[in-house]
């Protein structure tokens, strides 16, 4: 099978110029097809504010109402994404900016009330592989921001790690697969205190012994359970740390696989 990356890139890195440079000049080099996921909530709180829009989260998570949807369809669909578009053209990369209304490439379920109500948040529900993989066949990058819809007529904020894995999920019957989750940390830490730290290679049972351990917490634990939730419906292997993970120099991030 041909190889496909999927690449994931955080906020962290979208706000800071030279950062989301480097970044894209390590992405235009990387062989192969390949996909480019982005977030951008900290762009999107900042100009909810401009707007006098309070950004309300609850454990980490955004509520999206009505107000706040705009918002991010604006910020992330447009400023955040053409952004990223217009930089990889630079870069000679024939990007195509996507929300998973495009071509119906993503769909997802509104997030059923229970404890809170998120708002217009969406579950993944479906990964249109083939219609992705017609814009890669013809030598298109994909550049999705963290959109989805419902079918409906219905935009939806989804969580872009999220987004990832599912993405990869949907394209691992067609393509060898694997995920980088980039972000400002060389990778899993032993100790969040230690930046060098870094866990190289975690496999289910060590995944075990983490959580119990405590290691794996808080912002990591929803990652690791979209990782090996991949892993374990085809994708590969996966990769996360920081954007020098993706040179063939490095080798200080950390490995997932099953």
């Amino acid at each position: 099978m041909e190889k496909l990356s999927i690449v994931k890139i955080g906020g962290n890195i979208i706000e800071d110029a030279n950062a989301l440079d480097n970044f894209l000049q390590l992405f235009s080099k990387l062989e192969g097809k390949k996909i480019l996921v982005h977030g951008g909530g900290k762009r999107a709180t900042s100009i909810a504010a401009k707007l006098g829009i309070e950004s309300k989260m609850v454990n980490g998570r955004r509520i999206t109402d009505a107000d706040t949807l705009e918002v991010i369809t604006m910020v992330y669909g447009g400023l955040v994404n053409k952004n990223i578009v217009a930089k990889l053209q630079g870069l000679n990369i024939d990007a195509i900016g996507l929300t998973g209304a495009d071509i119906n490439s993503i769909t997802s379920d509104k997030r059923p009330v229970k404890d809170v109500d998120f708002g217009f948040v969406g579950d993944v529900k479906t990964v249109s592989g083939k219609s992705i993989d017609k814009l890669i066949k013809a030598d298109f990058t994909p550049v999705f921001c963290a959109i989805t819809h419902d079918g409906n007529g219905q935009l939806l904020n989804t969580n872009a790690d999220t987004i990832t894995s599912q993405v990869a999920v949907g394209m691992s019957h067609l393509y060898d697969v694997s995920i980088y989750y980039c972000f400002e940390l060389n990778g899993v830490l032993e100790d969040i205190n230690d930046k060098n730290s870094v866990i190289k290679h975690i496999d289910t049972k060590l995944y075990a012994e983490l959580l119990e351990k405590g290691i794996i917490a808080d912002g990591m634990l929803p990652k690791l359970e979209n990782c090996f939730d991949a892993l374990n419906n085809g994708v590969h292997s996966i990769n996360m740390g920081n954007t020098a993970m993706l040179t063939q120099e490095n080798d200080n991030f950390t490995t997932i696989t099953l």
